[in-house]
């Protein structure tokens, strides 16, 4: 039987995730180890090898543990579609369509598919790191939760409470969620874990030893605040990336992606960060004087670009597109960008809208499934951006519904996607464009020149995601007790 160790939070965005990638990647080292999350609701998601889709936190998890994502590893993925309305993954496949009511309806079906996928684990690996989800202390929903406690009831394991102090209220939030678990549960917490302190560790000393005296659980550590080169997990993560940007000399570079209402795997853009101010700009909001645009994915391309036209932001695009601001689409921002989508009710309802009209192609909603895989491709199209490549491969991988007809442009990466003659406007599928080093090039050397910016000695590589989660990894073992926690799961060799 493999050992469990779960970590809880007091709240979402608390640092649960990336603390599992870190334990992954330490105890991997001594031991076989897997990430598991029961349920997921995120609209950052990944394409495993055999084409499922989980949240992309359980495959940084899994990378970080030196091993391939799984859908095992996220057995249900919830995907918001607005009005309470989401869709429901199962084991990396579409399932369903789900309003919150009905949805808590299939609890004990969603109980056996999680019960299932972290046997199937167990079966494989010696450890498994398990994290839960938002705040553990949701007494509204204790008889249908199946990430928090349900998982808990099921495996018994080894559970840290981790809480935010960047948040305020760090030990309120901690006594507080231990307090309201139930009696079983509470039984199962063997310690906390402090995240994201910025100051004075004797000034916050006190305050531990009263928690620990209070609830006779030990703090195995306080992590400082760290800047994490790791994708982010959700769309909380956005508004940290909405704060202004610290002051960059002139002439650098301004990026501004589209604030869709249901923006999907906004993770694309992370990898250009290390080189630009990238801004999330809600559709209220003026566009300024940008050298790209960027319309992201998003989990209902109908809705979204309805507000769009309501607000202005899509006239706002149109009229940099024809000022020569390049404007790249990815995934629902390629359809977008197109003359016209045509839904047969499979997306949203039955209708057809007029596009931004930036590209020649024409996208139909005409069945549930997705397309869901990774996938290498050729550049074959030429222009001021992507010609600069042509030839080369790049890798990534695609989630979408609907298929879009091309007209009379040329395809860009294989037989997918579309460029406008100017070559300055184009869309595609690829989720991941932004990680292939030869795609920054090409993107940031036409902005350079374009701004007269010196290209000499500039790099656009990045560090990949293994490498900012060992380095987190290492701030870990550094602040937090390893050696105690691996003894909660018999690893006595740490």
């Amino acid at each position: 039987m493999p050992e469990h160790l779960m970590i809880i939070g007091t709240a979402s965005h608390v640092g649960k995730s990336v603390l599992v990638a870190a334990l992954c990647h330490i105890f991997a080292k001594v031991t076989s180890t897997a990430p598991f999350k029961a349920q997921n609701m995120s609209l950052n998601s990944w394409i495993t090898e055999d084409g499922g889709e989980i949240g992309i936190a359980q495959a940084v998890q899994a990378w970080a543990a030196g091993i391939e994502p799984t859908v095992d590893m996220n057995p249900v993925l919830l995907k918001p579609k607005g009005d309470r309305l989401s869709q429901v993954i199962i084991l990396g496949r579409p399932a369903y369509d789900r309003i919150a009511g009905d949805y808590y309806e299939s609890v004990d079906e969603m109980r056996g598919v999680v019960d299932g996928a972290i046997a199937r684990l167990g079966r494989t690996y010696d450890l498994i790191v398990i994290e839960g989800a938002g705040g553990a202390a949701e007494i509204n929903l204790y008889d249908r939760d199946i990430v928090n406690i349900g998982t808990a009831r099921s495996i018994n394991p080894a559970i840290i409470l981790v809480g935010d102090i960047e948040r305020g209220g760090v030990f309120a939030s901690l006594y507080g969620t231990i307090a309201l678990l139930p009696a079983d549960v509470r039984e199962l917490v063997r310690g906390f874990v402090i995240n994201k302190f910025r100051g004075d560790y004797a000034i916050l000393e006190p305050g531990i030893r009263e928690l620990e005296e209070l609830t006779g659980l030990p703090v195995f550590g306080v992590l400082p605040y760290s800047d994490l080169a790791i994708p982010s997990e959700d769309s909380i993560s956005i508004a940290d990336k909405m704060m202004p940007v610290p002051e960059r000399p002139a002439g650098s570079i301004d990026i501004a992606v589209i604030r869709l209402p249901r923006i999907s795997n906004f993770t694309d853009f992370e990898p250009l960060e290390a080189f630009a101010d990238v801004r999330y700009v809600p559709l209220d909001s003026d566009l300024g004087e940008p050298d790209l645009i960027m319309l992201p994915g998003t989990k209902n391309t109908i809705a979204d670009l309805l507000e769009m036209r309501e607000r202005g932001t899509a006239e706002r695009i149109i009229d940099a597109a024809a000022r020569g601001v390049p404007v790249i689409g990815v995934c629902g921002g390629y359809q977008m960008l197109g003359a016209a989508i045509v839904d047969h009710g499979f997306e949203d309802r039955a209708t057809e809208i007029q596009g931004l009209g930036l590209l020649d192609v024409t996208t139909v909603f005409e069945r549930y499934e997705k397309e869901t895989r990774q996938v290498t491709k050729r550049v074959v199209a030429g222009g001021p951006i992507i010609g600069r490549i042509r030839g080369e491969t790049v890798t990534g991988y695609e989630i979408h519904t609907g298929e879009t007809a091309p007209g009379n442009q040329t395809p860009v990466f294989g037989d997918d996607g579309a460029i406008s003659e100017s070559g300055l406007v184009f869309g595609t599928y690829l989720h991941g464009l932004f990680g292939n080093e030869n795609v920054r090039r090409a993107i940031f050397e036409y902005i350079y020149e374009k701004k007269g910016i010196s290209l000499e000695d500039v790099s656009f590589a990045t560090a990949d995601v293994c490498e900012g989660i060992g380095r987190f990894a290492e701030i870990v073992e550094q602040y937090v007790d390893i050696p105690a926690i691996g003894a909660l799961v018999g690893l006595d060799t740490l």
